[in-house]
């Protein structure tokens, strides 16, 4: 599951690209950005497979795409510094994994396309208007939505007719 995210995230970030390109003359090696919560060694396996992820599609970092990471080592304060700072460097795509990083990059930039990768409720803290048309600079997946917990009971149901009672943790 924690692969389809990423690979979803990866599409996203790179179908975003091309549209900034625009018609340049010179080939121009497409930048992303990412703001990570963690370090480096925490967020090594969500890194490890976006990397994966990029060679797939035949992106190999440092030859035919750059990317430009900022690690916030768990300290929230450190968000709103961080957004601006990966603004000021002008990737062609910012990729964040929370909502409070994705606040920070929204008040750091209405231009640069932020990608979420499952992030908490978007739509509840207000960062898009809805799922379905998310509006502004922002797109990607959430991890939690009231819109989606409907869905999801639907889906099971179809995959276990013969269910009466569920249970939720959280």
């Amino acid at each position: 599951m924690k692969s389809k995210i990423i690979c979803c995230l990866l599409a996203t970030a790179l179908l975003a690209i091309p549209a900034l390109l625009g018609a340049q003359q010179k080939a121009k090696i497409p930048r992303i950005g990412m703001l990570i919560t963690g370090t480096a060694s925490t967020h090594k396996s969500f890194i490890d497979t976006f990397r994966r992820g990029l060679r797939d599609l035949g992106y190999v970092e440092g030859k035919n795409v750059f990317i430009e990471y900022r690690y916030a080592e768990g300290k929230r304060e450190r968000y709103p510094s961080l957004a601006a700072e990966m603004v000021q460097l002008k990737p062609d795509v910012i990729v964040v994994q929370s909502v409070g990083f994705t606040e920070a990059a929204k008040k750091a930039t209405s231009t640069i396309p932020i990608v979420v990768g499952g992030a908490g409720d978007l739509v509840g803290t207000g960062l898009v208007a809805s799922l379905a048309q998310p509006g502004g600079n922002i797109t990607g997946l959430t991890a939690v939505s009231p819109d989606l917990s409907g869905k999801r009971l639907e889906l099971l149901k179809e995959a276990v007719p013969k269910a009466s009672r569920v249970g939720v943790l959280l």
